[in-house]
């Protein structure tokens, strides 16, 4: 049985959750992932409470969208030169969660390697503490870069993930089938670690979308908004019976992000995308219904009850 049928939706349907990350990064990415909130061009999005417009997010949305599904973008990592963010935990000490000057690391691998797993424990409750703190109700919880999943290493941490959203009633990003998006393929042991952990958020009761697909982050030589379009439609196309999520990250391409961002056009493309009049279209032919993370955390919360 897929998700969708958990859902009580038929075993054909095409349920679509298109989660914009980043909320909270700047103050562009904020106004963007508001606008296409309210416009309904996206389900949800995750705020990554790390950031120093993490405030400026939570106090857009209650504004503006109030009811929107909002989840938190657990962070570990901090990719861009030019812009740093740490630790949000102040209770102890996260001396393996640092790089030099007391940020988080900037790749996934120096994380896998180095990462004391209670301290990630301690870190992931904090940021979740920060975003109800701060007045948001979590609908659900991603992972910013994939620092979580041991992609680099195989020394995951998903066991600490479903711990807290056993805790805090939060479904997570994991698929509960992994396909290969862009020409990759997917290699046999990752395959069976997956399946292991999904096995896992099962018995914690721990909800999870049947796939997980979106575009490449970066933009590759040559790309147009028309090629990164025709991508885009063709996922649409493409999409299995079940609950997909779509991970997004659009921003408006303004000075404040061109400033530290490596691809700024590329966010600018995926927010023009979703506005997309032949994007609506698509959706509508291809009969893929959009869905929130709150479905999920609905389900959840009655299979623990």
């Amino acid at each position: 049985m897929n998700t969708a049928q958990r859902l009580g939706y038929g075993k054909e349907e095409k349920l679509l959750i298109v989660n914009a990350d980043d909320f909270g990064l700047c103050g562009c990415v904020n106004e963007t992932i508001v606008e296409l909130l309210a416009a309904g061009a996206v389900s949800s999005a995750t705020v990554m409470m790390c950031c120093s417009w993490s405030a400026d997010a939570i106090a857009r949305i209650r504004e503006a969208v109030p009811n929107a599904d909002v989840g938190v973008h657990w962070t570990l990592t901090s990719e861009w030169p030019g812009y740093k963010w740490g630790p949000v935990c102040r209770s102890r000490p996260m001396n393996t969660l640092t790089a030099q000057g007391s940020w988080f690391p900037e790749t996934i691998a120096e994380v896998e390697r180095q990462a004391d797993p209670e301290e990630v424990r301690s870190e992931l409750i904090a940021q979740t503490e920060a975003a109800i703190s701060a007045g948001l109700a979590p609908t659900h919880a991603d992972n910013h870069m994939g620092s979580l999943y041991g992609l680099y290493t195989g020394k995951d941490l998903l066991p600490i993930v479903f711990d807290i959203c056993a805790k805090y009633g939060l479904p997570f990003r994991l698929p509960r089938t992994l396909i290969p998006v862009g020409g990759r393929t997917i290699p046999p042991e990752l395959q069976e670690r997956a399946k292991k952990r999904v096995r896992q958020a099962d018995d914690r009761g721990i909800v999870l979308p049947d796939y997980m697909i979106g575009p490449e982050y970066r933009l590759s030589e040559g790309d147009t908004y028309e090629t990164v379009k025709r991508e885009g439609i063709d996922l649409l196309r493409g999409l299995l019976p079940g609950v997909t999520e779509w991970i997004a990250h659009p921003a408006a391409a303004a000075p404040e992000l061109r400033a530290f961002h490596g691809h700024p056009d590329k966010r600018d493309m995926e927010r023009r995308f979703w506005l997309d009049e032949d994007v609506r279209r698509i959706l509508a032919e291809e009969q893929v219904r959009l869905i929130g993370w709150r479905e999920l955390q609905r389900l959840q919360k009655d299979l623990s009850a």
